[in-house]
């Protein structure tokens, strides 16, 4: 864990839940912010998710960024437990929506991106369109619960995706993505040799930073690799 001003946050949803959450700001300029969605609860995801982790752990200090973390509704993680219960990823909505009004009106954000991972891939393209958002981006995405109309919603709002897609995916391989994700043509695919859906591995772990810095701070590439 790299220095940084972390504190933990409790964000409150429109149908009276509390989120439980963590904000890691960088202790010098920040540079931009990004709001991560975390993979499927029930197997599993939350917002300590060891990309997610890592990201908060390493990108303020590398990076200038700052990130933004949260447990969906009934999520547990060390730092306790959200309110609620799983939602299947449609009461999820009030989640997404709340963590993006925090980040403005709490956490004072700039220019905010939104990452989802997984399940919150499909929170991402299907709830975080609110207008003063940067773009998002998508790690492994299922497109389980995105209908076309959402697709469609992003092709015609503009707004930059970059979608990274793991050559051993369990849901949506390369090939499978880039038929599926034609429908938007401002998408950046990035096909990634030899990853799998959970990015497990140092070198995975190193790419996925690697391309979230190269969208909001490419001046600070390359990534170190020691401390």
């Amino acid at each position: 864990m790299l220095p940084a001003n972390r504190r933990s946050i409790t964000i409150k949803t429109a149908d009276g839940l509390n989120l439980i959450g963590e904000v890691a700001t960088p202790i010098g300029n920040r540079i931009a912010s990004v709001l991560c969605l975390h993979p499927l609860p029930t197997a599993g995801g939350m917002m300590d998710s060891h990309i997610l982790k890592k990201a908060a752990n390493r990108l303020p200090a590398m990076a200038g960024l700052e990130i933004i973390r949260f447990n969906t509704r009934g999520t547990t993680s060390e730092a306790g437990t959200s309110d609620g219960t799983f939602g299947e990823g449609i009461t999820e909505k009030h989640d997404v929506e709340a963590a993006i009004n925090y980040c403005f009106n709490e956490v004072a954000v700039e220019r905010l991106w939104v990452l989802g991972w997984s399940f919150g891939t499909d929170l991402a393209l299907k709830y975080a369109r609110d207008p003063r958002i940067q773009g998002l981006i998508l790690l492994s995405p299922p497109l389980r619960t995105s209908e076309k109309s959402d697709l469609e919603f992003w092709a015609e709002d503009g707004r930059s995706i970059t979608a990274l897609i793991p050559e051993h995916d369990d849901y949506l391989k390369p090939k499978e993505a880039a038929g599926a994700f034609k429908i938007i043509p401002q998408i950046n695919l990035i096909n990634v040799d030899e990853a799998k859906h959970l990015w497990v591995g140092e070198p995975s772990v190193y790419r996925v930073l690697t391309e979230i810095v190269r969208l909001m701070a490419p001046e600070k590439l390359p990534l170190p690799t020691e401390n």
